[in-house]
């Protein structure tokens, strides 16, 4: 039976409604609390890292006065806050603090990088926190640099490195290093990234170029970085109109010499180092290829030496699957519940899977698909990606690629140490045939 008209709802009753209205406002209450800290979320590790004109602007104008008070320095300093002869042009990257930029120095693009936004983000140099603290000479800041590069690189750094880095530079000179020069390159050696271009420069052609610095920003040479959307991974029509080219060269071709320049790069890496030299984030964003088709390592900062790369493998573990750090993994010993110190896949392994899986399917070859060196071509990468045949398959994989080539020139190509122009012979292909490829 219902209750009479204007009579109230017994207490039970209304204690179950009011009940029910307070667990709805906690709801929205609760609701509301979760949307503004997701909104929150998301503004400060998305928007955070947008990218922007605005920002990067702000970046180098702060750089700029820091240089005028003469807090940093550097040889570009000078050109990109007085002359402005080195010019902002876009931002390339911004995430978690490293910031990427496209600049153009007289007529010439380069890239402006640091592994931190804030020149004050770096640690100081001790010496610096005091008032009355010891000058210091030029050779003094090469013993220090050389072990700040023990530590970034794991290396134990031989005496015939250092000058080609800085001793060159200060031998001749005498006066005391100021103070502004060394947090500038103390800054600078904090950035494993900087410290392995910088080594390895004058050892090696597939590495980046530095070209100077300003502050705790240094400059490289620009040059575009693969894309994995582009249809051959890198930007081959921008190739073409290189002296070697011709108009009707092939992707294709163009595809075994970038390739060879690879497999130059991966016996490079492995045999002319006292270490080998691991890649552990192998992507095509992380490359670039050079007006002679070198293929260069734009991104390091997942590359390691072999001792730096044993004690990142070394970890706790209870599977195989702990073991796995980027494109490097190792194998987990379940008694120690340790990860082996040995990487157990290579570097060619991980670019047959990622790199030349792509180029060398069935469907890009078309009508030579069928072509016995093709087929061969094609099971040997597969091979390769799987990790087996060791150096049998990498020789095996170099010489396919060399023949391949040069049946689709017509003749045996020939040239000289720097490459042929009148054949499009690029210096690693000769390389290849020096080493027995």
């Amino acid at each position: 039976m219902g209750l009479p008209r204007g009579s109230l709802a017994p207490r039970p009753l209304r204690l179950k409604i009011s009940r029910r209205r307070v667990g709805l406002v906690i709801l929205f209450w609760f609701g509301s609390w979760l949307l503004l800290n997701g909104l929150l979320f998301i503004h400060k590790t998305l928007l955070s890292d947008i990218c922007t004109d605005d920002r990067s602007r702000r970046i180098l104008q702060r750089l700029c006065e820091e240089y005028r008070r003469g807090i940093l320095t550097g040889n570009l300093c000078h050109d990109l806050c007085v002359s402005r002869t080195l010019e902002y042009e876009r931002c390339l990257y911004y995430e978690s603090g490293k910031k990427v930029m496209k600049a153009d120095w007289r007529g010439v693009p380069v890239v402006l990088k640091s592994k931190l936004e804030n020149f004050s983000s770096y640690e100081n140099f001790s010496l610096l926190e005091y008032q009355d603290a010891p000058e210091l000479l030029p050779m003094d800041i090469v013993l220090y640099a050389t072990l700040e590069m023990k530590n970034s690189l794991g290396l134990e750094v031989k005496s015939s490195t250092v000058p080609q880095l800085w001793a060159r530079r200060l031998r001749g000179r005498q006066q005391k290093v100021t103070r502004a020069e060394l947090a500038s390159l103390w800054s600078l050696l904090q950035q494993e990234e900087y410290t392995f271009f910088r080594v390895l420069q004058d050892l090696s052609q597939h590495v980046v170029k530095v070209l100077g610095s300003c502050g705790h920003f240094y400059a490289v040479e620009y040059l575009i970085a693969g894309q994995a959307r582009m249809q051959h991974l890198f930007a081959l029509e921008e190739l073409l109109e290189l002296p070697w080219g011709r108009k009707g060269a092939s992707g294709r071709r163009m595809v075994l010499h970038i390739a060879l320049s690879f497999m130059d790069m991966i016996r490079h890496f492995e045999d002319d180092f006292t270490h080998r030299l691991h890649l552990c984030d192998v992507k095509p964003e992380n490359f670039a290829v050079r007006k002679d088709l070198t293929v260069v390592a734009i991104d390091a900062d997942l590359a390691f030496f072999e001792p730096k790369m044993q004690a990142i493998l070394e970890q706790n573990c209870t599977s195989n699957d702990d073991c796995v750090f980027f494109d490097c993994s190792s194998r987990c010993d379940v008694r120690r519940h340790r990860c082996g110190s040995e990487r157990i896949n290579s570097n060619l392994q991980v670019i047959c899977d990622k790199i030349f899986s792509y180029w060398f399917p069935t469907a890009y070859l078309g009508g030579r698909a069928g072509h016995p060196l093709e087929v061969k071509l094609r099971h040997t990468v597969q091979e390769c990606a799987m990790g087996a045949g060791g150096r049998a398959v990498q020789e095996r994989l170099l010489r396919l690629l060399t023949q391949l080539l040069q049946d689709s020139t017509g003749t045996p190509a020939r040239g000289h140490q720097h490459g042929d122009t009148s054949t499009g012979t690029p210096a690693h292909v000769e390389r290849h045939r020096a080493n027995g490829g």
